[in-house]
């Protein structure tokens, strides 16, 4: 029987290590990629010898230099981050051309039809990426997407040192499930904290707890994502490599540099987000049919709310009126407020009927478009800041910002 062989590769600690080629001073020591501790920045990547210290991505910087205060902070270079990234990328296309690219430093790739054994080619992959790029990566090795994922992310986790661990972790064909058996149920796609704490309490500990519930009985529990929790807890995963780049969400996000109460400011940032988010759709020429609310308070904890549009859209104050609508529910007055963000996704191709009698409400949508339209056309040329709308403005700013009418002119 001829089995798949899929590969995970994740370049380890990618920013960190793309620093240490420009620094190799920085090479064994705590530091960070990301933004300034005064200024409510972020753990962008850490270096292995900083994750001692329980650092982690997405930690506020300022709490990352207080459990280590030696921390050498640096500063974001996405430009070279993303051009080692492409030529990592056209290593593994030169490969196969079945590459599903999950993020700049990972990916999923299938050699089933090269003649060598997953963990030669791993192997081979391994040492070319360090040999021409100076870059550590670990790789995961098995039959199918699922079990290559877990599988590096075990082999990365068993490693305790101060440098990356280059690791390559390998499941044969037929031991899918005896791999997964042990391991934590948090360990499996499509169990968060909130699952796992609720399997926990069944005395559902390890995925192989988990491969011995009936179906039945966690479709009881979790609806149709039972079914795949049962599936997935066998070791079991069909799916093939989705090698399209096809982008499912545009979204936009502030993070205020100080926590933020004042709801006419929260409204004229929802106001700039729903504009740079519309703007991104039409230059995409892409509607959507769901629009997303992200609000993070001041003590971190995060808000998430949507709402599905009966006609998908790109026009920037439909986008805003829903947003504002998501936001009323969840504000709470005087409560301060540390980011927002606005996202729409479900694309579709917006079908409208001509009929003799037109709809009102389809003739305001086709003059708010055209009416964007010359907006972005202004914009394009004369720059984003040359026609704003008035909601979007400081009040005390908004006279400051018009010029008067002048014949010299």
């Amino acid at each position: 029987m001829a089995y798949r062989k899929i590969l995970h590769l994740d370049l380890d600690a990618f920013f960190c290590a793309v620093e240490e080629l420009y620094n190799p001073s920085l090479a064994g020591k705590p530091f960070a990629v990301g933004g300034s501790p005064d200024a409510r920045g972020v753990v962008a990547s850490c270096s292995y010898a900083a994750r001692k210290f329980g650092i982690h991505s997405a930690m506020p910087m300022s709490q990352a230099v207080k459990v280590c205060p030696n921390l050498t902070i640096i500063k974001s270079h996405h430009r070279q981050y993303s051009k080692i990234s492409t030529k990592v990328m056209q290593q593994v296309h030169a490969l196969t051309p079945f590459v599903e690219q999950i993020s700049i430093d990972e990916t999923f790739f299938e050699v089933s039809d090269l003649p060598e054994s997953g963990e030669h080619i791993a192997k081979k992959l391994q040492a070319s990426i360090m040999r021409l790029y100076g870059l550590p990566s670990s790789i995961g090795v098995a039959t199918n997407k699922l079990v290559a994922k877990i599988a590096n992310d075990f082999g990365k986790a068993s490693y305790t040192g101060d440098f990356p661990p280059n690791a390559i972790t390998v499941v044969p064909a037929g031991l899918e499930s005896d791999f997964l058996a042990p391991l934590p149920v948090d360990a499996l796609w499509g169990i968060g904290t909130k699952t796992a704490g609720r399997l926990n309490d069944l005395g559902i500990n390890t995925i192989g707890d988990l491969a011995k519930i009936p179906e039945t009985k966690l479709v009881e529990m979790f609806g149709k994502h039972g079914s795949k929790l049962a599936i997935r807890a066998k070791g079991i995963d069909n799916r093939p490599l989705s090698t399209s780049h096809e982008i499912k969400s545009i979204s936009h996000e502030r993070t205020y540099a100080e926590d933020v109460s004042d709801i006419e400011t929260l409204k004229r940032t929802l106001m700039s987000l729903s504009e740079n988010v519309g703007k991104r759709l039409r230059r995409s020429n892409k509607f959507g049919r769901t629009v997303r609310l992200k609000l993070r308070w001041a003590d971190y904890t995060t808000q998430s709310r949507q709402s599905a549009l009966n006609i998908p859209t790109n026009q920037n104050q439909i986008i805003y009126n829903t947003i504002i609508d998501l936001f009323n529910s969840v504000w709470i007055e005087g409560k301060r407020v540390r980011l927002l963000g606005v996202g729409v996704s479900g694309f579709e191709t917006p079908v409208r009927q001509l009929s003799f009698w037109e709809d009102p409400n389809l003739i305001s949508e086709q003059k708010e478009k055209q009416l964007q339209d010359a907006l972005d056309a202004l914009r394009d040329r004369f720059g984003d800041r040359i026609v704003q709308r008035a909601s979007s403005l400081d009040h005390k700013d908004t006279y400051s910002r018009i010029r008067p009418y002048n014949n010299a002119d």
